[in-house]
């Protein structure tokens, strides 16, 4: 039943983003079928990999009733099924508000989030930079 709730979580998320996306472009008279033939493309694939990673998580957990590891297994196939749920979201939520905030100029705290939270990954990536400015 969990890997219905997770593929459902998903879709719904995949399908706002994908609704999301057609408003802003209408808003800024932008509607471009490859984009929306990409985007679409993405979101599919993106149930793929949670459906994906449900099916591992259902399998490791058989293998490890072969191999005497049903504890080990079944954290494993969690943990993955689990990982791969909360990025979709996670990815899926950001790109929902990133088109709100094109949308709805005027909604000043998405624009403020969504600026924190390209800073925290823009500090990251600087973090990782050495001193000729070079990736490591």
């Amino acid at each position: 039943m969990q890997y219905i709730i997770m593929l459902t979580i998903v879709l719904g998320l995949a399908l706002s983003d994908f609704i999301t996306g057609i408003i802003k472009g209408y808003f800024q008279n932008d509607l471009n079928s490859m984009k929306m033939r990409k985007g679409g493309l993405n979101k599919i694939c993106e149930l793929i990999v949670m459906a994906s990673a449900c099916g591992l998580e259902v399998g490791i957990k058989m293998l490890g009733k072969y191999y005497s590891a049903e504890g080990l297994a079944k954290i494993t196939g969690a943990i993955t099924a689990i990982a791969v749920f909360s990025y979709i979201s996670i990815m899926e939520v950001i790109s929902i508000l990133e088109n709100y905030a094109e949308i709805n100029r005027e909604a000043a705290w998405v624009k403020n989030l969504l600026k924190r939270l390209k800073n925290v990954s823009n500090g990251e990536i600087m973090e990782d930079k050495n001193n000729d400015g070079n990736q490591k």
